[in-house]
């Protein structure tokens, strides 16, 4: 399988994934209900998102559809571009665009986003799956790139 369809199938491995937890959530636990899952680190909610990350700029949902359409055709059409380049540039792509679409399918489903990670040790946002992803893929892809100008800078 060419490197592309690998890239396809995972995408959509970690969308179904992400997919999967947040219906699990829905129909496990009641909106608002906090349940521990992993003692004094993790509990698990059910909250519905209506804005961007952290809350903010609720109940804009098409003005997310058009920003996540947007980001995600550029970060498809750079992957297409640099699909022979660096394997954590493309994994940090990868996960990008899988978060993104993960969060578009609630939106565009549902109006809002499922979040369900609450971290029991800090005061912090609740998130999903599809954050998570994003949150990596963002971090990957900035040290790949940190990586390739030091690296180019050295010619």
């Amino acid at each position: 399988m060419k490197k592309r369809g690998i890239v396809a199938v995972i995408v959509l491995l970690l969308i179904g994934l992400d997919q999967l937890v947040k219906n699990y959530v829905v129909q496990q636990i009641p909106l608002g209900e906090v349940r521990s899952w992993i003692p004094n680190l993790v509990s698990l909610t059910y909250l519905q998102n209506r804005g961007a990350a952290f809350s903010m700029l609720q109940d804009q949902q098409w003005f997310f559809a058009v920003i996540t359409l947007v980001v995600m055709v550029g970060a498809i059409w750079y992957l297409h571009k640099h699909m022979e380049d660096s394997l954590w540039l493309i994994f940090g792509l990868t996960l990008i665009i899988a978060g993104g679409l993960g969060n578009f399918i609630d939106r565009m489903s549902q109006g809002f986003v499922v979040d369900m990670f609450h971290l029991d040790f800090i005061n912090f946002a609740i998130f999903n799956v599809a954050d998570s992803y994003l949150t990596v893929g963002v971090i990957i892809l900035l040290i790949a790139m940190l990586k390739e100008e030091v690296n180019g800078n050295k010619n």
